[in-house]
């Protein structure tokens, strides 16, 4: 008796290839045709993205943080050295020497005057050169290590042209925040938590529509923002934070970061993460002046880092800490350009964005509610 029953006998089990295929050897367009279709491919480029972004990551933090250097460090000089001043020049020019010409000498009438404009983050200390002796004065609120340098290096040039230096820090670090790194770290979580959460939205929240999208956005960096400045200051007491402007400080680049993201998974759509890692996190967080003081970074990092969110907040968050009254605008119209143009590129595009339901989608809801 027959295997198939009448009118079968023709037809293949599902899933077998026809029998002419069996034994043949596919060739290799077929091959690559079928691993271009299979999950190995994006697998596949994704092990060497990632091993890339390990390498650049610490590469970008080694290269602008393993050996700062001074490459532009405002110093305000009161009283001015004479012929019969020759002590006070003599330190004046090792101390150009000893920091290799980066020393930007800015002469003031009085210590009071200096002193406002350290207020202002103009200068970064202030050199009281007297005929016997030199006064210098740091700020280590306008950032822990160009302080550090110009500490330990005014000592060492006094003793070589007979000057003796007296170093005192007129605007000292908060206890909780000995490095001046609480600030980087909490704009570090902002930034990094405010990409990732659209991350999230965009994978467990897929079909938001753009306007709840951008609303869910906002909502998450608000609380989360909150979350994070009440952890810092109420509950670990690492720093004493002006609460509300440091809240929305760090509200604003959350979604700024997000958007960002945004952004990307718009115009890139899965491959969003790539320029999204290298332009917040391999770019932006080691330029951002956190960790280390922008004139001991390497002079294009510390130009750039001014204009990505990173260093906006980083700015923007210092200032209000440690400055208060003295706040810019400069590092708010960074922080709100990026917000802007990310959310005004997203809504023009939106129907490019992989989300969002749809009105067919909606109607469809409606009529089976």
């Amino acid at each position: 008796m027959s295997d198939h029953e009448p009118g079968e006998q023709g037809q293949q089990p599902l899933g077998h290839p026809p029998h002419g295929a069996h034994g043949r050897v596919p060739t290799g367009r077929e091959r690559w045709d079928a691993f271009k279709r299979s999950p190995f491919l994006p697998a596949l480029v994704l092990v060497f993205i990632l091993a890339a972004a390990a390498g650049l990551f610490a590469g970008s933090y080694t290269y602008s943080m393993a050996n700062p250097t001074p490459h532009h460090v405002p110093t305000a000089v009161v009283g001015s050295p004479t012929p019969d001043a020759a002590h006070g020049k003599a330190f004046l020019d090792g101390m150009e020497k000893a920091l290799n010409a980066s020393l930007e000498v800015r002469r003031y009438d009085s210590v009071a005057a200096a002193r406002r404009d350290v207020e202002e983050q103009k200068v970064f200390a202030i050199l009281d050169v007297g005929e016997r002796k030199v006064t210098m004065d740091v700020s280590g609120a306008s950032g822990a290590s160009v302080a550090q340098v110009l500490a330990e290096t005014a000592p060492k040039v006094g003793e070589e042209v007979g000057v003796p230096v007296t170093v005192r820090d007129i605007k000292p670090l908060q206890e909780g925040d000995p490095r001046g790194l609480a600030i980087f770290y909490i704009s570090l979580a902002a930034v990094i938590i405010g990409f990732v959460g659209a991350i999230q939205l965009s994978v467990h929240a897929r079909g938001l529509n753009p306007a709840e999208r951008i609303a869910f956005t906002a909502l998450y960096a608000l609380l989360g923002a909150f979350v994070i400045a009440a952890v810092v200051d109420w509950w670990l007491g690492a720093v004493r934070l002006p609460f509300v402007e440091s809240w929305l400080i760090l509200a604003l680049t959350m979604f700024a970061s997000g958007m960002v993201f945004t952004m990307f998974n718009t115009l890139f759509g899965r491959w969003a993460m790539l320029p999204t890692w290298g332009l917040m996190v391999l770019l932006g967080n080691p330029s951002s002046g956190g960790a280390v003081s922008w004139p001991l970074l390497p002079s294009v990092l510390g130009h750039i880092g001014q204009w990505l969110p990173p260093g906006a907040s980083v700015n923007a968050q210092h200032t209000a800490v440690y400055f208060g009254g003295h706040q810019h605008a400069f590092p708010f119209l960074v922080l709100g350009g990026w917000a802007l143009v990310s959310s005004a590129v997203f809504w023009v595009w939106r129907h490019r964005h992989p989300g969002g339901r749809g009105v067919g989608a909606v109607h469809a809801v409606r009529r089976g509610g």
